[in-house]
């Protein structure tokens, strides 16, 4: 164990990479960072005041210097006061600004996850994007808003003292910084080790929020398999893991803090021993022993915050390193979203389209088909046969391989993209129902919408149910649309999709939970006099005689 626990894993991202990418996060915390800055600096001034007043009342007192002992405890008792001060402000400043700050990259980051290329498999589990979200998001903006700034105070706190110590006697000021060498020496070692160490840590406790997080999400399922021992089994081996972690980055902690603590410690005690000799020979006041004690503390102080500083930058580098990779993702093509005129229709001309790591054929090959402005269409093929291909394809989350995807209108033809995504509107299989009220997941579809437009929308998509409920629009849904049926979630979705009011209606099973009659109503609705262009995505029959084109995959 000895042995590994000195062994150095190599950093995915170079410190330089790292460090800009801290630097362009930290220009929006500036405000922050500059009041923190002068807030330790003012502390730091105070803090060496109290120095010499100290110094100043026992030396008054002992009658070594001349004074009021009233106005020089007066002084003392103003500077408690400004340091109480400084503190209020502090805390003021960190939970106002502070709460600002980590909100505000948490949006930039999650809007950048939400803009970036989807490749129809996530390469990192929901509990482990939510960890880094949540954890190291905290991590890098107490760094840049509260350490990094706290840093400039420490540094000035250990220079003042040292000034001030060393005009008072240079040889002890001398000694008591003589481990500093030492401690620069060893740095860059430690901070190697501690970075691999801290990025196994996060790496294991993302591993445990995902675990929780897929066992409560299906919890059904788990109990009618009457798999609770199992899912309990399995958080204990990830946790298991993260504990043999934390044991091994601990230990290489102790071990560096206290050889560390120990060279501070004969640092005190040799400054000790040298003012003690000197006020025995006469050469040194009472107070100018407190003085220097006062002083030696001061400089030790924040040459421990230093060290506490490293594995500081450990762990927001481990930090930026874990956000830094969710920004791996390309950005998909960004700008105005481009509305072509009503009806439009999407034409693949021989789209072939193979997943990266798919060890067989094409998912989709040479496929020529015309969804037609005005049709309505109804895809139809087994399973694996491609039809989720498709419809990623339809949505432009995918781009062919090879082939062509195009959306036109009578004037225009373009090709395929993420801004031609506003022409659609989509209505995935399953429940995709939000948490909170109908009206939150109506007005999804179009925020402004009027309770008068979401009720014809419900009426058209044969949710009329939810006029009836209690609280009507305003009633409650749980996770996953908790609280209703699949056939009312599922209605209640395609009313949301109505309001979007899009020229191309892409429907994926979307009538799956529907009884026959109900499907039959809701289907007449959609279709009557429609002029858009309809794809339905289905097994059902009843739902192809509908359609006046068929596509079999």
């Amino acid at each position: 164990m000895s042995f590994r626990l000195f062994h150095i894993e190599k950093s995915k991202y170079p410190a330089s990479a790292i460090l800009r990418w801290l630097w362009r996060s930290w220009r929006g915390n500036r405000l922050q960072a500059v009041l923190n800055a002068v807030l330790g600096l003012l502390g730091v001034a105070v803090s060496l005041m109290q120095v010499w007043a100290v110094q100043h009342a026992i030396d008054v007192a002992s009658h070594v210097v001349s004074g009021s002992l009233y106005w020089a405890v007066g002084i003392m008792a103003l500077l408690i006061l400004l340091n109480f001060g400084l503190s209020i402000a502090g805390v003021w400043v960190k939970n106002i600004l502070g709460i600002r700050a980590q909100n505000r990259m948490q949006q930039r980051m999650l809007d950048r996850i939400l803009r970036s290329e989807w490749h129809g498999k996530e390469s990192r589990h929901s509990g482990d994007v939510l960890n880094r979200l949540e954890f190291d998001v905290t991590n890098v903006v107490t760094f840049l808003t509260e350490t990094l700034p706290g840093t400039l105070s420490v540094l000035a706190l250990f220079v003042g003292a040292f000034v001030y110590l060393f005009l008072m006697d240079p040889a002890l000021a001398l000694i008591t910084v003589a481990i500093i060498p030492l401690f620069v020496a060893l740095s860059r070692f430690y901070v190697g080790k501690m970075r691999s160490l801290t990025r196994q840590v996060r790496d294991s406790d993302s591993k445990v929020q995902s675990v929780l997080q897929e066992t409560v999400q299906n919890r059904m399922l788990i109990k009618t398999m009457e798999g609770d021992d199992t899912m309990v089994d399995r958080l204990e081996n990830t946790q298991s893991e993260l504990r043999h972690r934390v044991v091994r980055r601990t230990a290489f902690s102790v071990l560096s803090h206290l050889l560390l603590n120990f060279g501070f410690a004969v640092g005190y005690l040799t400054a000790f021993l040298w003012s003690a000799v000197r006020m025995s020979a006469g050469t040194l006041t009472f107070g100018g022993m407190t003085a220097f004690l006062q002083l030696v503390n001061k400089i030790q102080s924040p040459a421990r915050s230093l060290t506490k500083l490293v594995p500081a930058f450990v762990s927001v580098f481990t930090a930026a390193e874990r956000l830094m990779e969710l920004e791996e993702n390309p950005l998909e093509e960004q700008g105005t979203p481009i509305e072509l005129d009503a009806p439009c229709g999407i034409r693949f001309s021989d789209v072939s389209f193979a997943y990266p790591d798919a060890a067989t054929q094409p998912v989709i090959s040479r496929l020529t088909f015309d969804f037609r402005p005005g049709s309505c269409t109804a895809i139809l093929g087994e399973t694996g046969a491609g039809k989720t291909t498709l419809v990623r394809l339809l949505l432009a989350l995918l781009r062919p391989q090879d082939g062509r995807v195009e959306i036109y209108d009578r004037r225009e033809v373009r090709e395929m993209g993420p801004r031609m995504r506003c022409n659609l509107v989509y209505v995935p299989q399953g429940n995709t129902l939000l948490s909170g009220t109908i009206r939150d997941n109506l007005r999804l579809g179009k925020l402004d919408a009027t309770d008068e437009e979401m009720l014809e929308a419900l009426r058209l998509s044969c949710a009329d149910f939810v006029a009836d409920l209690p609280d009507g629009l305003d009633s409650l849904c749980a996770e996953d649309g908790g609280g209703l049926s699949e056939g009312q979630a599922q209605r209640i979705s395609i009313a949301r999709a109505l309001l979007r009011n899009r020229s191309i209606m892409l429907f994926d099973e979307a009538t799956s939970a529907l009884d026959p009659d109900t499907e039959r109503q809701l289907l007449d609705n959609l279709l009557h006099h429609s002029q858009k262009t309809i794809i339905f995505v289905t097994h059902r029959l009843a739902v192809v005689d509908y359609c006046d084109q068929v596509l079999k995959l």
